[in-house]
């Protein structure tokens, strides 16, 4: 289960750093007209997913239950800022009318890119549970 958990938080993190550099390249750090997601958000959710994949790779490496639940807190945390901007990212997709002069970074984001993240993310989430559970070991 531990291997399958890092497999997918591996996909998801490739996804997600695929949103990143395409926010980037589209002024994301600059405050775009109409923008949702501010760069603070972006960075934490990047940092604490980044830091809670270490902290994955080394319980699998080390087996040490205490690892497992960390970063499953970790990823928690990273599930809610996740959510925030995905919501933030949907009112904005449903918002309709007339495009702001800028296009804001974050509609430069291919949606099957958001949803594939996305599934991954919420199926790391069910994995790394079960594995610090212990189901599968």
């Amino acid at each position: 289960m531990e291997w399958a958990a890092l497999v997918t938080w591996v996909v998801t993190a490739a996804f997600g750093f695929t949103m990143l550099v395409i926010w980037l390249r589209h002024g994301g750090l600059r405050k775009a007209p109409g923008g949702k997601i501010p760069p603070w958000l972006i960075f934490s959710h990047f940092a604490l997913a980044a830091s809670g994949l270490v902290l994955w790779i080394v319980y699998v490496a080390t087996d040490t239950d205490a690892l497992a639940w960390v970063a499953f807190i970790v990823l928690l945390f990273v599930a809610v800022l996740g959510w925030t901007m995905f919501l933030g990212l949907a009112r904005r997709r449903d918002a309709g009318g007339a495009e702001p002069a800028a296009t804001p970074p974050e509609r430069h984001f291919p949606l099957p890119v958001v949803l594939t993240h996305g599934a991954f993310a919420v199926t790391t989430v069910i994995l790394v549970f079960l594995a610090a559970l212990g189901v599968g070991s």
